[in-house]
């Protein structure tokens, strides 16, 4: 009753003439005039505030006798008996009237994430980002139910909410995300039981390419021992979960006073031999697929060595290239504030690794000392560097080299005189070259990011020290056939299609692929030590093995560095004084012990020693047993 009265074809401001003057004798307010109007009844007579204001500006007026009647009639509406009140009251006059708003396309073209659809026979807006990405929660209909809101200022309030923009910070990190283009290679097994363990671990962690990568060829080398006995899946079921997987944040302050956050990682991946050992990995690609990795791989490596010890990997995206040493300083000690609560030598030991030197361990160390409160020699690098340990750094380039030795020993061959193909230009890659020089090999190449070096003159001790200058003043590799004329440096080339004989990878995780391994077979190489982690993808061991290109694998390789680790622990426990000489060679002993060992094991389960496959397979058969063992005493723990 209280609408306007206005017909059709009237001038639309006669209308709201009209509209105003009935909103004045009835006291509403009027509100949005125009496309959409809202009437909202307001204050009455009873607010002494409002008595005898007119709503639109002018002086106050007194009502007309017709208001006045009207008035009357409703304050006597009281008086009425009950059943002529309940008669009026079933008849009540309409005090409000609500436009209904509706969806605008036109709000599309701003909101780009917002979108109408029905939802229990109601047209609902919704958020497709919120939807696909937020979290579930009830401040947030837009991501869940959808909100029956129809007005554009509840969608500028939910696009500046804090949990929209949490998704949008989402659906930006899932588009940082690498995509792997082809699927993760997965070997032919032979056994259903072994192509469980694979698929069990595919299920679990389909995206963490390199961990899956490192069960597949370790469940593919224990193929045998599975088949033999069966008790050993259930193993290996328990030791592919890492007994603990610690995620942290790690803020500091660089030398501008600006803040950046990284992310930390540990993985403890087995202690059923002994306090877990690994390193610490300082990276812009590390990630938990790699901690886990790195952790498995040290496990399989700390149980195939003559020592007890458990295996742990762990680090950061931190990248420490670029930075001063009060940054990285202030980046350990914060990485410290939060580990030191798991490490101690009962517990965890960690070690140098890729961005991981002697500077980096003392910071690290010193920030443990100071929290814990005590002064233990449970990091291998400082205790041992301060110790004045002349070969703990070298130990495990040199202990590469003396694997390769005693392998072409056993081909009646030796390493003097042969081409060998160095990657890498970290610690190990040149204590290789350094340890190849003094065994009169001939290194021809090392490598960096963006490209390789190759010099057919050989490296000689003068060039290696140049070489080292190079790195330590951060510049490239290139600078150095700008002094060695008859040098070429190859910009995004890797050195495998150099002529050699040995193949030494020493840079990262799967940086020989199928098409570089067949390079290598065609430059004439017969035997690959593998100085890194897992250097080799699947693809590229496939080829070797049907050239009969021998593997060593890093495992057995590369246990200089644990070795190296064992023997200084127990020259100090003893407080022995060992000359460099005594430590080279009872570093030289643990290898050949891991080389016997894997050889043994190979033998003990068909694989012939001179088979491309015996060292692979039984290195990993014999690491895999002493857990094996350990775990079955133990329980299910």
């Amino acid at each position: 009753m209280f609408g306007p009265t206005g017909g059709l074809g009237m001038n639309p401001s006669m209308d709201d003439m009209n509209l105003i003057q009935q909103a004045q004798r009835h006291q509403l307010v009027v509100s949005n005039l125009g496309e959409e109007i809202d009437l909202e009844i307001g204050p009455g007579e009873d607010d002494a505030a409002f008595a005898n204001n007119s709503l639109i500006g002018g002086p106050p007026r007194e009502p007309s006798t017709g208001e006045h009647d009207e008035t009357k009639h409703m304050v006597l509406v009281s008086d009425l008996p009950s059943e002529d009140q309940d008669i009026s009251k079933g008849t009540p006059a309409k005090r409000k009237k609500k436009v209904v708003k509706r969806w605008r396309e036109e709000w599309a073209d701003t909101y780009k994430w917002a979108y109408v659809d029905m939802k229990d026979g109601t047209a609902r807006i919704f958020c497709s980002i919120c939807r696909e990405y937020g979290r579930k929660h009830r401040r947030n209909p837009y991501g869940n139910e959808g909100s029956r809101n129809m007005q554009m200022s509840a969608l500028e309030e939910h696009n500046n909410s804090l949990l929209h923009k949490e998704a949008l910070r989402l659906q930006t990190a899932s588009k940082d995300k690498i995509v792997v283009d082809k699927p993760i290679y997965v070997k032919t097994l032979m056994s259903k039981s072994a192509g469980s363990i694979v698929e069990g671990a595919l299920k679990r962690d389909p995206n963490e390419i390199e961990f899956v990568q490192s069960v597949q060829e370790s469940v593919h080398a224990l193929e045998r021992v599975i088949a033999k006995n069966s008790h050993y899946v259930n193993i290996m079921e328990r030791l592919l979960e890492p007994e603990r997987m610690i995620v942290f944040r790690v803020p500091w302050i660089d030398d501008r006073g600006e803040t950046h956050v990284n992310r930390g990682f540990r993985v403890q991946f087995n202690q059923a031999l002994g306090p877990c050992r690994g390193g610490i990995r300082f990276h812009p690609s590390m990630n938990l697929s790699i901690a886990k990795f790195l952790g498995f791989q040290q496990t399989l490596k700390n149980a195939l060595s003559p020592y007890k010890l458990g295996g742990a990997s762990g680090g950061s995206d931190f990248d420490p290239k670029g930075k001063s040493d009060n940054e990285i300083m202030r980046f350990c000690q914060s990485f410290m504030n939060e580990m030191y609560r798991y490490m101690g030598p009962d517990k965890d030991l960690p070690s140098e690794e890729v961005g991981v030197g002697t500077r980096e361990m003392g910071y690290l160390f010193g920030q443990y000392r100071r929290l814990a409160g005590q002064f233990q020699g449970s990091f291998t690098g400082p205790r041992i560097y301060w110790a004045a340990s002349s070969l703990r750094t070298e130990a495990s380039g040199y202990g590469v080299v003396y694997f390769a030795r005693l392998i072409l020993a056993d081909m009646n061959k030796e390493i003097k005189g042969l081409r060998c193909v160095v990657s890498g230009c970290g610690k190990i890659a040149m204590h290789v070259v350094e340890k190849l020089i003094a065994c009169g090999a001939h290194p021809v190449t090392v490598s960096d990011s963006k490209g390789y070096l190759v010099d057919d003159d050989g490296f000689d001790y003068m060039k290696l020290a140049f070489l080292r200058d190079i790195k330590s003043q951060q510049r490239s590799l290139r600078d150095y056939s700008k002094t060695y004329a008859r040098a070429k440096y190859f910009d995004e080339l890797k050195p495998w299609n150099e002529r050699c004989d040995v193949a030494f990878p020493c840079a990262s995780q799967n940086e020989v692929d199928q098409a570089d391994a067949i390079n290598l077979v065609n430059a004439g190489c017969r035997l690959l030590v593998e100085g890194s982690n897992m250097p080799c993808t699947a693809e590229a061991v496939d080829v070797f093995r049907k050239a009969n290109v021998l593997i060593a694998p890093a495992i057995a390789a590369g246990a200089g560095g644990v070795a190296a680790g064992e023997i200084e622990v127990l020259r100090e426990s003893n407080s022995m004084q060992w000359s460099a000489e005594d430590f080279e060679s009872r570093l030289q002993e643990a290898l050949k012990q891991t080389y016997e060992k894997a050889l043994k094991a190979a033998n003990d389960f068909g694989y012939q020693k001179e088979s491309p496959e015996a060292l692979l397979h039984g290195a990993t058969i014999a690491a895999f047993l002493n857990i094996a063992q350990a775990m079955t005493d133990q329980g299910c723990v």
